[in-house]
């Protein structure tokens, strides 16, 4: 899946000449934390964000540092903070710089993107013009409906094992040499030891997404790799 497939694409944008008091409004009455800015050739310029409008003079809660800190402040930053806290318009507040992806990125890159820069939306491009916007919330339901449209498929018992065998093996944690699979009427029985209890799950995991499996029971022992000690197997741990 690429961005275009789960992107929202009404997007709600201001201009920049918008005032701050109807952005707040609209943020409220959309139930919205962030509007991208788009001048009037469509071109995006940036965003405005509940934090840009947090230190605000209206309210207070204008920047207020002490003489001793404004010695090491520059004049150019101290005017911007004016600017950003008595400005009426979106332009005084708005972040120039916006985070964008364009419209086939896999959501792989989408998700690097908002973990790297730490952010809830990013924008969705094409020839530097907004098409749309994806939240968190578009990439749960992504997931929703890709797990609702999963239908269980018809396999035999070898070629289940085979692909699960096979999905092993290109995992670099997975411990090849020590774990065996045998599956029966696509019942997948885990079998071996693991140095890890973490490699315990993932063995699992792994086995349950392969298509065809009804259930998985894991017979596996966890041997302490230092002391050699062998605990217990689960009872047929899912």
């Amino acid at each position: 899946m690429i961005a275009a497939d789960v992107m929202t694409r009404n997007v709600v944008s201001v201009t920049p000449d918008a005032t701050v008091e109807d952005t707040a409004k609209m943020m409220l009455e959309r139930g919205i934390s962030g509007l991208f800015v788009v001048d009037a050739k469509g071109d995006l310029s940036g965003i405005v964000t509940e934090g840009d409008l947090l230190r605000r003079d209206e309210i207070g809660t204008e920047r207020h540092r002490p003489w001793w800190l404004r010695v090491f402040v520059s004049s150019g930053k101290q005017a911007a903070d004016f600017t950003r806290s008595h400005g009426r318009k979106v332009r005084d507040v708005m972040t120039e710089e916006v985070i964008a992806v364009p419209t086939d990125a896999s959501l792989e890159t989408v998700v690097e993107v908002m973990e790297e820069h730490r952010i809830k939306r990013v924008a969705v491009t094409e020839s530097g013009r907004v098409v749309g916007v994806i939240s968190r919330a578009d990439l749960l339901r992504a997931l929703v409906g890709r797990s609702r449209g999963s239908a269980p498929v018809a396999a035999d018992d070898r070629t289940i094992r085979e692909t699960i065998l096979d999905a092993l093996e290109k995992q670099s944690w997975a411990p090849m040499t020590t774990v065996n699979v045998v599956v029966h009427d696509a019942v997948v029985d885990l079998w071996g030891t693991i140095t890890d209890e973490n490699e315990r799950r993932a063995i699992a995991i792994l086995a349950e997404n392969v298509p065809g499996v009804k259930t998985v029971h894991d017979h596996m022992v966890f041997v302490e790799p230092y002391s050699g000690v062998i605990l217990e197997a689960p009872d047929e741990k899912k």
